[in-house]
């Protein structure tokens, strides 16, 4: 039922929908933990199985919750070993994003189209949609003009760094759901891996590389090779917000600031795309500035929450 609400907010609640959506795994990730692996996975199967029939058949949406809740539940799988924090959030976006791809292959198969030209249709319907949803908000009616005279211009980029876009979102859901899930394992008596206090978690400096690979190959001059390196920016980069985010939950700790004064001020980071760079910036140099002074080879076990 936790699953089914959170689906139903993200989905009748277009503005915010995505903020529910986020959060799918949690339940999921929650119950394979709290149940164990057979038993655990009921609530998943019976969910999509709802979700199914609630839309009315096997579309893209569907994959897309159906990823979610794997997520979660790869995660939880995740927990039981003995891995990094680092390894254990890969491993269980490559396991998502794995069997994503193969859903996809085998959904475009089934449909008698093409892969990319399954991904061209589902962006454009959605683009369609955001339009009319902007619509209906009141935004001015210059901007639509604007936004709709460039939708075959906005769908030819997004179809091309779609790629680095799922990975990103994938791992940024799976490192918000496992900070959220903490709490809550915690106070229900269940185990959860002790992974040091995360905002404390910086990026292995090796990833640096990552950056300046990526940007000079975006300096060449064949498309495929720059569409290689924006994809590859944007997952890095992905990387460097969560540090950043870590820094700013450092400081909101080390502030004592109120709950309710945080919520408010990491809303504004996610509605504003400046303050998002500004994260990304803080999360990059904070491997020569170390924003938060704190000696890199030392790990302090986490707080309660």
């Amino acid at each position: 039922m936790a699953t089914l609400v959170i689906f139903s907010a993200s989905v009748f609640m277009p503005v915010i929908g995505f903020l529910f959506s986020m959060f799918i795994p949690l339940p999921v990730l929650f119950y394979r933990t709290k149940l164990g692996r057979r038993h655990g996975m009921i609530v998943p199967l019976v969910a999509i199985a709802v979700i199914g029939f609630i839309i009315g058949g096997i579309t893209m949406d569907i994959v897309f919750f159906s990823g979610l809740m794997l997520l979660g539940f790869a995660l939880s799988e995740m927990f039981e070993k003995a891995l990094p924090v680092e390894m254990a959030i890969v491993a269980a976006c490559g396991i998502v994003l794995g069997v994503g791809l193969g859903a996809m292959v085998m959904y475009s198969i089934a449909s008698n189209t093409g892969v990319v030209s399954l991904v061209s249709a589902y962006v454009a319907t959605n683009l369609k949609l955001s339009l009319q949803l902007y619509q209906s908000i009141g935004i001015p009616q210059e901007t639509i003009d604007a936004i709709s005279g460039s939708l075959d211009r906005i769908q030819y980029v997004l179809v091309r760094i779609l790629p680095s876009l799922v990975a990103a979102s994938t791992l940024f859901v799976a490192w918000t759901n496992l900070i959220a899930a903490r709490p809550i394992l915690e106070r229900r008596g269940l185990a959860f891996p002790d992974y040091g206090r995360l905002n404390r978690w910086r990026a292995p400096d090796v990833l640096i590389w990552g950056v300046i690979g990526s940007g000079l190959i975006m300096l060449l001059p064949a498309t495929g090779f720059r569409l290689i390196g924006i994809n590859g920016l944007l997952v890095v980069l992905t990387v460097y917000f969560i540090q950043g985010i870590a820094i700013v939950s450092f400081f909101f700790e080390k502030k004592k600031l109120p709950r309710p004064i945080r919520v408010v001020l990491y809303i504004m980071i996610a509605l504003q795309q400046l303050f998002l760079l500004v994260i990304v910036c803080i999360g990059l140099f904070d491997m020569w500035i170390n924003f938060r002074k704190i000696d890199p080879d030392k790990r302090e076990p986490d707080l309660p929450a």
